[in-house]
């Protein structure tokens, strides 16, 4: 058996799950999202837990396995607590706001982009290089969080762009005239 796969999802207060045409469907209050259930994988709620099984013990079926059941725990935590991921962003002049469902962004181009929020999913902008967004899903908010930093990617000399707040960027060093190690020589 899968070691994951085999691991039940203790549902949370308030949250249902229901097992409808071959889709596994976890909602609580407005938020709902549906994943798909594969050919040979069965689910059961039962007992305030949600249990995975599989009909044969095929390689395939194995991983559609654990993945189903991974897949499934995450919409139970996005619908019951949420996802979230923050965006930092640094550079003179770049900044962030957000103006009904679209992101306004200034990231030293000669045109501000405008990047309209998908369903699902709120965005803040805090000191205008600040940016949390959150949803229940965890692959969208993963997702818009990449498409945002794919706009102006962090470059390697100073740091500017749009980086995750707990990314690490390698600096890489300039020209060694800027710092100083060739300056004696030029000089003379």
């Amino acid at each position: 058996m899968s070691r994951i796969g085999r691991q039940p999802i203790s549902l949370p207060a308030g949250v249902q799950v229901k097992v409808e045409r071959r889709q596994v469907v976890v909602e609580k209050g407005k938020v709902s999202i549906a994943n798909p259930l594969p050919a040979g994988i069965r689910c059961a709620v039962e007992g305030g837990a949600i249990q995975f099984s599989r009909e044969a013990d095929n390689r395939q079926l194995r991983a559609l396995h654990g993945l189903t059941r991974a897949l499934v725990a995450n919409a139970v935590k996005g619908v019951h607590e949420g996802f979230s991921r923050d965006l930092e962003i640094v550079g003179i002049g770049y900044k962030a706001q957000v103006a009904g469902r679209v992101l306004q962004l200034a990231l030293g181009y000669s045109h501000p982009i405008e990047y309209p929020i998908p369903d699902g999913i709120e965005i803040k902008a805090d000191k205008q290089v600040r940016l949390t967004i959150t949803g229940a899903d965890r692959q969208k908010v993963g997702q818009v969080a990449a498409e945002i930093r794919g706009l102006r990617p962090p470059e390697p000399y100073k740091g500017k762009g749009i980086k995750y707040v707990d990314e690490i960027i390698k600096k890489k060093a300039g020209k060694a005239g800027k710092t100083g190690a060739g300056a004696g020589a030029a000089g003379a």
